[in-house]
This record gives structure tokens, sequence and C-alpha cells, in this order.
């Protein structure tokens, strides 16, 4: 017997952001292994780093949750949209704050997909002309696909010492 569609997106969801998978590293082992002297840096001009990758995943898993729930815009942790800029040199602090805000994020928008009901998911509402369903999908290909990213970055980083 099949799993109901919002624990099946959910799984699917889980599986790119932090449960086992058989893909490789999702978003959250990307990130787990990666120190505050590593988030800012850069393959070169004008290309994003790690720290503004999680914090532009985190807004996402926001803006998906705004579009199921019709929740206004505006209410995202940070002023702005969409990418935000690095500190120079992030304390760890600073670092596990920005980690902090995409895990929150995470979990706020497993709390709204575990509320749908299945006749929903395949409903278009959306001013995209999306349905849950199809979000939910892409917000997991999105985890994926900067859980790729981070790890590039990770491998491409010149062997330096923490600051």
């Amino acid at each position: 017997m099949s799993a109901p569609p919002a624990e099946a997106l959910l799984a699917l969801l889980d599986e790119a952001y932090d449960r086992r998978s058989w893909h490789g590293t999702n978003l959250r082992g990307a990130v787990r292994t990666i120190e505050p002297h590593q988030v800012t840096w850069r393959p070169g001009p004008g290309r994003h780093n790690v720290w503004e990758l999680v914090v532009h995943a985190a807004y996402w898993k926001y803006a998906v949750r705004r579009r199921l729930t019709g929740e206004k815009r505006g209410s995202f942790a940070l002023a702005g949209s969409n990418w935000f800029p690095s500190p120079a040199r992030p304390t760890e602090g600073e670092w596990k704050k920005a980690v902090a805000l995409l895990v929150e994020e995470h979990r706020r928008l497993r709390v709204v997909i575990s509320g749908l009901a299945g006749a929903d998911l395949g409903r278009v509402s959306d001013e995209v002309g999306a349905s849950p369903g199809r979000f939910v999908r892409g917000i997991a290909a999105h985890d994926l696909y900067h859980a790729g990213q981070i790890q590039l970055l990770k491998r491409l980083q010149p062997a330096r010492k923490a600051r």
C-alpha cells in the first residue's frame, strides 16, 4: 500500500533536506560539514558563496510555505528577498544563526505540508498556476540543486586555515 500523498511529499522533501537518501549528500548534510571561515569563499567575482546559498534556500522554503498558506509577503526573518549578502567574515555564532534559519524554515514548511489533504495537493490556485504538490516537489529539487552547489564549492576552495 502506498503512502498518502502528503506523506509521500514529506518523504521526498526530507530526503532532499536531511534524511538518508540513495543519491548522496542532501542539503543539511552539505551544510553540516563546513566551517564558518569557508562559507564566504567565492569561486569568482559575482558568484554566490555557501552563506548566500543557505539563506537563499531558507527564503524559498518560506516562499513556498507562504504560497501554500496565502500568508502575505514581508514576514521572512531578513529584509529583502531571494538573495541576501553574506558578512565578510562571519563568526561561528552568525553562521549557526544562518543555518538555524534554514532549519526553522524547513520545519515550518513541513508543518504546513503535513496539514494538506490529498485533494488539495493537485489544486491549481496560485498566481503562477502551480499546485501545492508541484511547489513541494520543486522545493525538494531546489534543495538538492543547492546541496550539489555547496558540495562543489567545498571541493573548489583552496586549502586555507581558519582565521
